[in-house]
């Protein structure tokens, strides 16, 4: 069975920079799209971005757009959050998730990231608390 730890989270001030990492164990992520969600003290849970199994296809949220890269090692079965130019409103606890049968589609849908409630494997999140 598929299992996701999060780590690199912690404290950074705005500005700054932050990897997060996602290790898969118990199967592999060669043949999944994977995803980052976050969700901030008192927000729902937002999809930020996603890669196809191929990664041929990326998409981001709006907000995160130019600042965040996904990225995927299938040798180190492992996803990577990039995370640059850090924002106060950037601070939440990030999630990583995986799944089959959901390929990321070329452009942002919160409709997309709403499948891995039912459909997704999910880490327990890592969080990132951008202050001075």
């Amino acid at each position: 069975q598929l299992q996701l730890v999060e780590s690199g989270g912690g404290l950074v001030q705005p500005g700054g920079s932050l990897r997060l990492s996602c290790v898969a164990s118990g199967g592999t992520l060669d043949y999944s799209a994977v995803a980052w969600f976050r969700q901030a003290p008192g927000k729902e849970r937002e999809g930020v971005t996603c890669m196809s199994s191929s990664k041929s296809s990326t998409n981001y949220l709006d907000s995160v757009q130019g600042r965040f890269t996904i990225a995927k090692d299938n040798a180190k079965n492992t996803v990577y959050l990039h995370m640059r130019s850090l924002r106060p409103e950037d601070t939440a606890v990030y999630y990583c998730a995986a799944a089959t049968g959901l390929p990321c589609p070329e452009y942002y849908s919160s409709n997309y990231y709403r499948q891995y409630s039912v459909m997704g494997r999910w880490g327990k999140g890592t969080l990132v608390n951008v202050s001075s």
